[in-house]
């Protein structure tokens, strides 16, 4: 990893925990703003150090943009959550022949990039 790429993680992880930090949940409970901080807060670490040990440059550069744009997204609608894809269970498939293999991999290839983590932690 380049120290330059270096400060660019460390400062995205530092953003994270200033956004927990500073965290309002939607309704304004003081419980759910604390669950929401923790979730934050864990999620980060979890995924984190599950990559701390990634050296390929492409793979790093796909784990940044998706932490930009789970903050983006995060930011934006106002919840810290994963926003789930909603496909129906048999929605991009063709009418003909199409097997469920070629289907689970029709859903995998439609994922949006803040998504790809979730589902390795959860």
């Amino acid at each position: 990893m380049t120290p330059a790429t270096r400060q660019e993680v460390l400062g995205l992880y530092r953003k994270v925990l200033q956004i927990a930090k500073s965290w309002q949940s939607a309704s304004g409970q003081i419980e759910e703003t604390m669950r929401e901080r923790e979730y934050i807060r864990n999620e980060a670490r979890t995924l984190f150090r599950k990559n701390k040990n990634v050296t390929d440059p492409k793979l790093i550069k796909q784990c940044i943009e998706e932490c930009e744009a789970r903050i983006e997204i995060g930011l934006h609608y106002n919840i810290p959550y994963p926003r789930p894809i909603h496909l129906p269970p048999m929605g991009l498939a063709h009418k003909q022949g199409r097997t469920l293999r070629h289907q689970e991999k029709l859903r995998k290839i439609s994922k949006p990039i803040y998504l790809k983590s979730h589902d390795e932690v959860s």
